[in-house]
C-alpha cells in the first residue's frame, strides 16, 4: 500500500508545485537552512509537531526505504510556516481542529497505523491535509543543508546526484 501512496504523491508533485518551488526558492532555502540548525520548534507546540509528524509519517511512510520521519520533515514544515509559507498558518490552525474532531481529541500517533490512515482519509480533501502533504514532499526532497531530507534520504530514493560539477568555460567570465 505504501508504494501506491508514494506513487500517487510523486505524481501529484507536478509542474504547478515545481513552478511554485522555483519561484519561492530563496525563501525556501532560508527557512530550511535555519530548520536544520534548530532542534526546537518555532511555529508548532510540541503536541502540534507530534500531530504533523504523525501525519507526515503516513503521507510518506517508512518501509524498506526511509520516510518522512527519517528525513525529519517536521523541522522543515515548522520553519516554513514562519518564513516562506506564513500564508499557510491559518490552514494549519484550522486543520488542527478538524483533525482533533476526527480523533476525538486523542493524538493521531496514539492510534494504530490502519486507524491513522482511515482518519486521514476522512480529511484528505481538506486544505489542511493537502498543505501538509505538499510540505511533507517538499521537506522530503529539499536540499539537506536547507532542512528536511536529513542525510539525503529523499535524494537517495530518486537517485539524485548532487555533486554539482559545473565548471565555467575558461575566460567566459573574466573581466579585468
Amino acid at each position: 500500500m505504501s508504494a501506491t501512496r508514494r506513487t500517487f504523491l510523486l505524481k501529484g508533485f507536478g509542474a504547478t508545485t515545481t513552478a511554485w518551488l522555483a519561484a519561492n526558492w530563496p525563501a525556501q532555502v532560508a527557512a530550511a537552512e535555519a530548520a536544520q540548525q534548530m532542534g526546537h520548534f518555532t511555529f508548532f507546540t510540541r503536541p502540534q509537531a507530534m500531530e504533523i509528524d504523525a501525519m507526515a509519517q503516513q503521507i510518506y511512510p517508512s518501509d524498506s526505504t526511509p520516510g518522512a520521519k527519517e528525513a525529519q520533515v517536521i523541522y522543515f514544515i515548522d520553519l516554513a510556516l514562519v518564513t516562506f509559507a506564513k500564508d499557510k498558518q491559518e490552514i494549519y490552525k484550522k486543520g488542527f481542529g478538524e483533525l482533533s474532531a476526527k480523533t476525538g481529541g486523542k493524538p493521531l500517533g496514539s492510534f494504530p497505523v490502519d486507524q491513522q490512515i482511515a482518519l486521514l482519509t476522512g480529511i484528505e480533501n481538506t486544505p489542511f491535509f493537502r498543505t501538509v502533504r505538499d510540505h511533507t514532499i517538499m521537506g522530503m526532497f529539499s536540499a539537506p543543508q536547507h532542512g528536511g531530507n536529513f542525510r539525503k534520504v529523499g535524494w537517495q530514493q530518486i537517485g539524485f546526484d548532487d555533486s554539482l560539477n559545473f565548471r565555467a568555460p575558461f575566460g567566459a567570465y573574466d573581466k579585468a
